[in-house]
């Protein structure tokens, strides 16, 4: 039985598009990575819009949002917080930083060190951060939404393997056709603007879409398909390092994530092929590689290959 999609679905769907002009893929995969509880990294050269669709998603919704500008001298006691003594009771508190909200925008996130960088790590894979022994459980939903530029500009530092896998999706937005960059420039839509727009979802309507694209299901031969990509993956020539066990999760959630956003209670191929480019070409290493554009390339090339269930 065909599950349809909610109306807070397509109303979250309806605020990115109408301010992120021609790029339905780029919103649909955002949406994606919300409803698959994973993160988003989104890469590009400055100017296209990164920030913007991250605000946008972060805004739609009316949990709480916090943003976070990385730079060269940023700490990791800056995005989790810090423990403050307290002369009046005697005792240190804690003081939370920007990272206990629902949607963290951290935006320029290869601008700072990579010690920095890895303060997200346990509240990424976890949804909870350590400080001093002691652990703080993070609000629920939880997404970090990631901006960095291309490595070739700089002034950045290169994100760490294990900071990379992480993230559920890697999206680069691109250039914008002519006829949308024209509507884009005559609207002049602003952060400001889009603060004032008001959310459009709720967390509690988030966290239940979330549970629903948990019951998708999924048939043994499509998993068997998932499984022989991820494993071509870490047999392939061009490819050094090849897709991790968390690959293959966030693979099997996104493609999950895609089948709810489409309407269906239950997955198919073409939803792992759809989102195996952006899942897994920030998760594997060419020997070869110059860009993360590479890899998908090698990612497509792979699907070519491997037979599609009937």
């Amino acid at each position: 039985m065909e599950q349809t999609a909610s109306g807070s679905l397509r109303a979250l769907e309806a605020r990115l598009t109408q301010i992120i002009k021609g790029k339905p893929e780029a919103v649909r995969l955002s949406i994606c990575t919300l409803l698959g509880r994973g993160h988003l990294l989104i890469e590009d050269v400055p100017g296209v819009g990164k920030t913007t669709l991250a605000f946008t998603l972060a805004r739609a919704m009316s949990g709480t949002f916090n943003r976070v500008q990385f730079t060269s001298d940023l700490l990791p006691s800056d995005i989790i917080g810090l423990n403050i003594y307290n002369p009046e009771k005697h005792d240190f508190e804690f003081k939370k930083g920007p990272v206990f909200a629902n949607i963290v925008l951290a935006d320029e996130i290869n601008r700072t060190s990579p010690k920095t960088q890895s303060a997200l790590l346990e509240a990424m894979n976890e949804g909870r951060v350590t400080l001093d022994g002691k652990t703080y459980t993070l609000p629920e939903p939880f997404m970090v939404v990631a901006t960095q530029n291309s490595m070739e500009y700089r002034g950045t530092f290169p994100l760490p393997e294990s900071q990379l896998d992480r993230f559920m999706l890697h999206l680069r937005l691109g250039y914008p056709a002519k006829e949308d960059e024209r509507e884009a420039l005559l609207e002049q839509t602003d952060l400001d603007t889009i603060e004032r727009m008001g959310a459009v979802v709720t967390p509690s309507e988030i966290l239940r879409m979330q549970a629903e694209v948990e019951s998708v299901r999924v048939d043994e031969s499509v998993l068997d398909y998932l499984l022989a990509v991820v494993a071509e993956t870490r047999r392939n020539d061009r490819i050094r390092l090849g897709a991790s066990t968390r690959g293959a999760q966030f693979l099997l959630r996104g493609a999950k994530a895609n089948a709810y956003y489409e309407g269906r209670d239950f997955v198919v191929p073409d939803d792992v092929k759809f989102m195996a480019p952006c899942v897994l070409g920030h998760r594997i290493i060419l020997n070869r590689q110059t860009y993360i554009s590479d890899a998908v390339r090698v990612i497509r090339q792979i699907l070519e290959q491997i037979p599609v269930p009937v």
